[in-house]
């Protein structure tokens, strides 16, 4: 398996668009392509994943350990990974390194393709490649794709500096353009799962991509040309595909999954199914009614963009409620937990929410909580084996006010903001609702705790 890592100087350089673009264009060639995300990014991989048409995977230091991270990359067999970063090459949190998207390259082993926003940039290209090469000797920098250039001589001035002064080779030069622009949100990206028009925009990426990035050469990195010379793009090559053994189904999880909630790990996904557990997605904005289940889980999303939708729906809200109240095992998060709660109000307009929490949700202009977060199980959390230390991330434009004064929660917080700057986690019969995301890596394996605490409740 051949893998790329696409990167940059800084974010908003064009790196998801070409990721896609590149998924996209190997698609059409019929290689089997496996994406990758660093980082705890939720958007991204919602596109990366129907761009490639298999499920994008989160690589992330601050919740993995570097075998898990190893171990992830590696068990996704493919023709040719293509691993998105986030932020510039040597971007991380702390200033020694350790956690950047260099170092992720180097414990994949991954070329590096470094896309740069060439606006305003004529001979500045040079120095700027120089730099990034020299910084760490062990990054592969295996070439460079411009991006933004203005017309023929600005790419004709780009290249003669790039030639003059590096050995880096150019995979490609995309010329600016509208169709090259997906809508952002104070989260980054527009998701996929909330556009119509999203397989059309992957589609024209494609092209694009296909006609101003040299695949070839992309794909003839390192050497990796099979025996007899054969280049890999034109390898073809019957595949095999083990029997999986299945084991015998015996909870079912409902899972929100819409334009409204769409925020979920691939990975916990998986682990629901290792555990022989049947995901049962539904719509939140059509179904009347939660579909038979032991469990129920609402990830996070942006349901302020549905409100109208998602308060119209009294069936399945009252449905919902009913079922919580009931004792139904349910874990929310985020917007999940927004959904949960009495009510949600943005931009001047309040719509009915579910009202098992009983606290208002309120959307504000600048993010509460944003980054990563850590945090520590109170006495009063109802699963079993949680880790005394969970790390996790939380990203949220919205507040809980009005909240019970006795209501109680799961989660002391140690880095964050979750529910009021010391508290994550409210508890209510028998639901846990968060602002942080957790993810079923390291410590923390949350998918069996949950599991598990549904087994008892039955």
């Amino acid at each position: 398996m051949m893998s790329i890592y696409i990167s940059a100087a800084h974010k908003s350089s064009g790196k998801t668009v070409i990721s896609l673009g590149l998924c996209a264009a190997f698609k059409e060639r019929t290689l089997k392509v496996q994406s990758f995300k660093k980082g705890p990014d939720y958007i991204d991989p919602i596109w990366l994943s129907q761009a490639s048409g298999n499920a994008c995977y989160n690589l992330d230091f601050y919740t993995m350990s570097d075998d898990e991270i190893r171990a992830l990359f590696h068990q996704q067999q493919s023709d040719i990974s293509i691993v998105e970063g986030n932020k510039g090459l040597y971007d991380g949190m702390t200033v020694s390194g350790g956690d950047a998207n260099a170092d992720m390259a180097k414990l994949l082993n991954s070329s590096v393709i470094l896309v740069i926003d060439t606006t305003g940039i004529t001979r500045g290209i040079a120095p700027l490649l120089m730099g990034y090469q020299a910084f760490d000797s062990d990054v592969n920098i295996a070439g460079v794709i411009l991006n933004k250039v203005a017309g023929e001589r600005h790419e004709s001035k780009l290249l003669q500096a790039i030639e003059y002064y590096t050995d880096t080779p150019v995979l490609g030069a995309i010329r600016r353009s509208k169709a090259l622009i997906i809508n952002e949100r104070h989260l980054g990206l527009v998701p996929a799962n909330e556009s119509a028009q999203s397989q059309a925009f992957i589609d024209s990426a494609g092209r694009i991509i296909a006609d101003q990035v040299n695949l070839d050469k992309i794909l003839l990195l390192n050497g990796l040309t099979p025996k007899g010379g054969t280049p890999l793009f034109l390898k073809k090559e019957k595949k095999v595909t083990p029997p999986l053994t299945a084991s015998p189904l015996s909870l079912t999880v409902a899972v929100a999954k819409d334009e409204a909630f769409g925020f979920y790990y691939q990975d916990d996904m998986n682990a629901f199914k290792s555990l022989g557990v049947k995901i049962e997605y539904f719509d939140t904005l059509k179904a009347s009614k939660l579909p038979r289940c032991d469990g129920l889980f609402i990830g996070g999303g942006f349901p302020e963009m549905q409100l109208e939708a998602l308060s119209n729906n009294h069936l399945l809200l009252t449905d919902i409620k009913s079922k919580i109240e009931q004792g139904l095992p349910t874990y929310a998060e985020c917007g999940g937990l927004m959904y949960l709660s009495r009510e949600i109000s943005h931009q001047g307009k309040t719509h009915k929410m579910v009202g098992v929490i009983k606290g208002d949700t309120v959307m504000t202009p600048k993010p509460i909580g944003r980054g990563y977060v850590q945090l520590t199980p109170t006495k009063a959390h109802p699963w079993s084996g949680v880790a005394e230390k969970i790390y996790a991330h939380e990203f949220h434009y919205s507040k809980l006010e009005n909240i019970d004064p006795k209501t109680h929660y799961a989660y002391k917080v140690l880095r964050g903001v979750g529910v009021d700057n010391k508290q994550d986690g409210i508890l209510t019969y028998n639901l846990l609702a968060t602002y942080a995301h957790l993810r079923s890596v390291g410590g923390n394996h949350w998918v069996k705790q949950f599991v598990n605490f549904i087994k008892v409740k039955l």
